[in-house]
């Protein structure tokens, strides 16, 4: 058994050639937030002393992220090109990164695809390693949901094909290739993929110039700018939104839509304006039934949420900080005035009405400690890609029971299901929470906990996907299997 002085110990070395190292298994923040107590507990790995260079918080200002145009289009399809290429940027100011590139961009490009209109991407690798691209929260055929052992070697390339069948929803892209995908998606592999529905424009929500994509994620610099990688997560001291460290971003006196992921690969953020409202109108699949009104909201790794911000109850000069227990995050400065004709009614979207469930299922995330480098294990064994882990029939109706067992070190997880997305049932048999509501495609789960959720499997697709861990540290180290849809 893996001693706990050992456990603290483990880190690992950043290799040239990139390929994937021992890692910190363990949580990215302090504080407890809507899931109560141990959300974030765990144990601290012994930290190297070092820190990233100083710069001025609310500095930069936040870039609103390129959004990627066709290259071409037809009746029903729109054609992207999104080659991977290496970088060097500048994050830090006054400091050179190299980072990897969707697009060239960090983080990549936003892609909005349309409601019932297919989208073609064309992915050219110009990296000496592969990778691969999944549509995070996506409804996608098996061949072209970015499988973990299905790569895009160096100077090749692949056509991912996306129907947009589902509701408007704010997803994500990132890179899915096992074993390497929380290396290369720290360093930059990873983009918005907002689908806009019509069927939603006669709700009058925030849109157009006020309907903004925020991406959230940490990273820890060295001496030169570079990135660190392979040391315990929770020493990454830089927040980073939209590429930029905490900055500032200049908005008129009327409401906004925030589309905040957190790309982030092991970090949750707890994020508030200092007691003032926000109003959630969106989770990972889509709309709400209804605005909730918030103060604080959470969000594990790989979760979304969008947010209304009404700015138009502060006067010019108001300075709004968004805060999360680790410090500040990012600054909105209230500069302008603008005509304002949005609303948020009382009523947005109903959620899909689910048939009975007829299949109980548990799973549980652990580690096994027994080796010098922890084994990540859904169900007590680690990813094979060659084993089925669970047959699903098409149209079947489940719940599923996830369990975090690593209770000994307090090490949190997040759970996401490919394909599909459910809905939360329940916490160790309390409601949910605030957090949990609509469509959701990832969680959060405690130590010790149990979350109950309901997936609907009617989707038009058969064939094997995924779910595993969210905190890529941990799939990377096994904590993925997989579920075959059949006919």
């Amino acid at each position: 058994m893996l001693d706990r002085r050992k456990l603290l110990g483990i880190g690992g070395v950043a290799g040239a050639t990139m390929l994937v190292s021992p890692m910190w298994i363990g949580n990215a923040a302090p504080g407890a937030g809507h899931h109560g107590p141990g959300r974030n507990a765990g144990p601290r790995a012994a930290r190297t002393g070092m820190t990233s260079p100083a710069f001025t918080p609310f500095a930069a200002r936040m870039p609103e992220s390129r959004v990627l145009a066709p290259v071409s289009r037809t009746a029903d399809t729109d054609i992207y090109q999104l080659p991977v290429q290496a970088k060097t940027i500048e994050i830090l100011p006054g400091y050179q990164t190299p980072v990897l590139t969707y697009g060239g961009d960090f983080p990549g490009p936003t892609i909005r695809a349309r409601a019932g209109r297919r989208v073609k991407l064309n992915v050219r690798n110009k990296l000496p390693q592969d990778v691969n691209v999944h549509l995070h929260g996506g409804h996608v055929s098996a061949a072209n949901d970015g499988y973990p052992t299905e790569l895009i070697a160096g100077a090749a390339g692949r056509v991912y094909e996306y129907p947009n069948t589902q509701q408007g929803a704010t997803l994500w892209y990132h890179d899915h290739s096992h074993g390497t995908e929380a290396e290369h998606v720290y360093r930059g592999l990873h983009g918005l993929y907002v689908i806009d529905d019509p069927g939603e424009n006669h709700l009058g929500l925030p849109c157009g110039r006020y309907d903004v994509p925020i991406t959230l994620r940490d990273a820890q610099f060295d001496a030169t700018g570079a990135f660190v990688w392979g040391v315990h997560p929770g020493e990454r001291d830089v927040t980073l939104v939209n590429g930029k460290p905490v900055p500032h971003y200049p908005v008129a006196r009327r409401k906004y839509r925030f589309r905040f992921a957190n790309a982030a690969t092991e970090r949750v953020f707890q994020l508030d304006l200092g007691g003032a409202e926000m109003i959630q109108i969106g989770s990972d699949g889509g709309l709400l039934p209804a605005p909730i009104r918030r103060t604080e909201i959470t969000l594990g790794s790989a979760e979304r949420m969008d947010i209304v911000i009404d700015f138009a109850r502060y006067p010019l000069g108001t300075k709004l900080v968004l805060n999360d227990p680790r410090g500040p995050v990012m600054r909105f400065d209230v500069t302008r005035e603008a005509f304002d004709n949005s609303r948020v009614p009382d009523t947005l979207r109903a959620l899909p009405v689910m048939p009975p469930a007829t299949v109980d299922r548990r799973v549980s995330m652990t580690f096994d400690m027994s080796s010098e480098v922890p084994l990540g294990l859904m169900d007590g064994k680690p990813f094979d890609h060659n084993r089925v882990d669970m047959q699903i029939k098409r149209g079947a109706s489940e719940n599923w029971s996830l369990y975090n067992g690593d209770t000994e070190f307090g090490i949190t997880h997040t759970f996401h299901m490919h394909l599909v997305q459910f809905k939360i049932l329940d916490r160790d048999g309390k409601p949910p929470t605030l957090d949990d509501a609509g469509r959701k495609d990832t969680v959060f789960v405690a130590p010790g906990e149990t979350v109950r959720v309901q997936a609907h499997f009617d989707s038009e697709f058969l064939g094997k996907y995924m779910y595993h861990c969210h905190y890529m540290e941990h799939s990377s180290l096994g904590m993925m299997a997989q579920m075959e849809i059949m006919p």
